[in-house]
């Protein structure tokens, strides 16, 4: 099982259940997901096997036209 935390910056952190917010994204204000996540893809399984945690930014950047 896996906890999902979210931050105003719509970052994703995703840690093992149980584990603590590793010290680099302390800083930041994380809001856990209610929900518990039973299944992930295999690449977030993976690294959140090798590093303890995987973290995603979810904001859209747009591209200009000229």
């Amino acid at each position: 099982m896996f906890d999902v935390y979210r931050n105003g910056a719509s970052d994703l952190l995703v840690l093992s259940l149980g584990s603590p917010i590793p010290a680099a994204y302390s800083g930041k204000k994380w809001r856990k997901s209610r929900r518990r996540i039973l299944k992930v893809s295999d690449e977030i399984k993976s690294a959140v096997q090798r590093h303890g945690y995987y973290v995603r930014s979810s904001r859209v950047t747009k591209d200009r036209v000229v």
